[in-house]
């Protein structure tokens, strides 16, 4: 799945969750001034941003393989150091920081164990590996109401309840095949306000991840009647939305 788009378009979708749960991941893997932090997989900056309040823009790197992402954090975060690179092959020596971690990463990487073991690898002894990931298989992710609407119009749609750490324990799983010791795991929730359906809705719109794939892929009237069924299935507004992601940490 790619995310060539436009970091605004992210900030839109998923931006709004994102930047919530960077705030109690990063409390989770223990992240405290004087560390040196890798954010694997950055996106557009949400869990980079928090970080950066947290060390200090010359305590934080960042890895992205989306150009726009990659740009959009560079502009946004000056003295960060930004790196166009992938989880499974991290441009860094070993032992480079004390702490390594991927927000709503690991599901979308092409081998979830190798990017592990590389996020390990450029961690000291001892630092801290850390990865969250959103509840899709036991429906408690922010997408939870879309992908039940479109599972009720199109039944085989495929959508992220398969994908790597999304279900209970399988992240602490991916850490042990990776080599990482002292694994724990946890689950992390946050709620997100929205003041309309049309402000929940309009996000799907943007052409972001599988359920922007997704809705792009229909005509008007499959779009119409997704929109439709999605209104239906969510309260009557203004509404929050509670999302819990899966999380594992342990020590290189």
């Amino acid at each position: 799945m790619t995310f060539h788009v436009a970091a605004d378009a992210y900030d839109r979708f998923m931006g709004r969750f994102s930047g919530p749960l960077a705030a109690c991941f990063a409390d989770w893997a223990g992240v405290r001034p004087g560390m040196r932090a890798l954010d694997v997989g950055s996106g557009p900056g949400a869990l980079t941003a928090e970080l950066v309040g947290r060390l200090g823009a010359g305590a934080v790197h960042a890895v992205e393989p989306s150009p726009t992402f990659v740009e959009a954090v560079r502009a946004r975060l000056p003295g960060v150091d930004v790196r166009a690179a992938s989880a499974e092959d991290l441009p860094f020596d070993d032992d480079t920081v004390d702490a390594a971690l991927a927000q709503l990463v690991v599901h979308f990487l092409a081998d979830p164990v190798r990017g592990l073991r590389e996020m390990a690898r450029v961690t000291r002894p001892g630092g801290v590996v850390a990865a969250c990931v959103w509840d899709h298989a036991g429906g408690g992710g922010p997408l939870a109401a879309f992908w039940g609407a479109v599972h009720e119009l199109t039944p085989a749609a495929r959508d992220e309840s398969g994908l790597a750490g999304a279900r209970a324990g399988h992240l602490a799983e991916l850490f042990v095949a990776a080599g990482i010791g002292d694994v724990e795991q946890s689950c992390l929730s946050v709620s997100v306000p929205f003041a309309s359906f049309d402000d929940w809705w309009e996000p799907f719109t943007l052409g972001v991840g599988p359920a922007g794939a997704h809705v792009a892929g229909l005509d008007a009237d499959g779009r119409a009647a997704l929109r439709a069924r999605c209104a239906e299935l969510l309260p009557t507004a203004p509404f929050e939305v509670r999302a819990s992601a899966w999380s594992a940490r342990g020590r290189a």
